[in-house]
């Protein structure tokens, strides 16, 4: 006897990735997928052949839709996924121990002492030809199970993320990343997900700072390549340590341009 189960996950034009990631969970009592309206690749097809419901919503960032998704949910205990992440049968094998300890924790007759209510997973991503295990991508715990119940989502687009009320535990087992295809879809991820920073700042009235475009690119790739140790993943933690100073710097470049199309005043530093 175990607590069920629903995974959630977001889709927009990823049908190969989308399939590879549901049949990795047929084992969950559900599975809930929503579709971004703009997906025009066939990924709407695969998730109403394998999940257990489907919906189509126009994308109105990363906070509202995952949340949105959650809400479409029927249990308490969600496990959250990207279509490009693999859940791995030792991490499987965790996620169901967890779900029959809290299983048992209701039991009256069997009055257990309170358990955590979200668990981090240990997400490690396969990128430029190798697992990547230094920088930014390594370590990379994630809060991925978790109680509807006592959870919510915050945080500012395009990087939603969830909180919960309670204990956080750990989960054995990976959580396989499979974000990008190659360098130029890191690019063009690099171009959406710095559109929408930037629209997140302009919208919640941060102000454009001049420091924040020169400083903060160049020491993201030091934190990157050097204190967290990139450069011992050779020529791709090179390339990942490059990819996200300038990402930081587009986010903050288009923060700019947006904000001068406005009408702002002179930027401070």
């Amino acid at each position: 006897m175990s607590a069920p189960l629903s995974v959630c996950v977001l889709a927009c034009d990823e049908a190969d990735a989308l399939e590879a990631c549901l049949s990795g969970v047929d084992w969950a009592d559900e599975i809930v997928v929503l579709v971004d309206a703009r997906s025009t690749d066939g990924s709407e097809e695969v998730a109403r052949r394998l999940a257990s419901r489907v919906e189509i919503r126009p994308y109105a960032g990363d906070v509202a839709q995952k949340s949105a998704c959650m809400a479409l949910a029927k249990h308490d205990w969600i496990l959250v996924l990207d279509p490009d992440e693999r859940v791995t049968p030792a991490l499987a094998g965790s996620i169901r121990t967890v779900l029959e300890d809290a299983a048992r924790s209701t039991d009256p007759d069997r009055p257990r002492p309170e358990r955590p209510v979200g668990y981090r997973v240990d997400r490690m991503t396969f990128h430029l030809g190798r697992w990547i295990r230094h920088g930014d991508f390594y370590p990379d715990r994630k809060l991925r199970l978790f109680r509807r119940s006592r959870a919510r989502w915050v945080g500012r687009d395009p990087h939603g993320r969830v909180e919960v009320d309670g204990e956080v535990g750990d989960l054995a087992g990976v959580l396989e990343h499979y974000s990008y295809a190659d360098l130029a879809d890191q690019i063009g991820r690099i171009q959406f997900f710095s559109d929408q920073a930037a629209d997140s700042l302009v919208a919640e009235g941060i102000p454009f700072r001049l420091r924040r475009l020169v400083l903060h690119p160049p020491g993201r790739f030091l934190r990157t390549y050097l204190l967290r140790r990139g450069f011992l993943d050779g020529i791709p933690g090179l390339v990942i340590a490059v990819a996200s100073a300038f990402y930081v710097f587009l986010k903050y470049a288009k923060h700019w341009e947006r904000a001068r199309a406005r009408g702002d005043r002179e930027p401070r530093a």
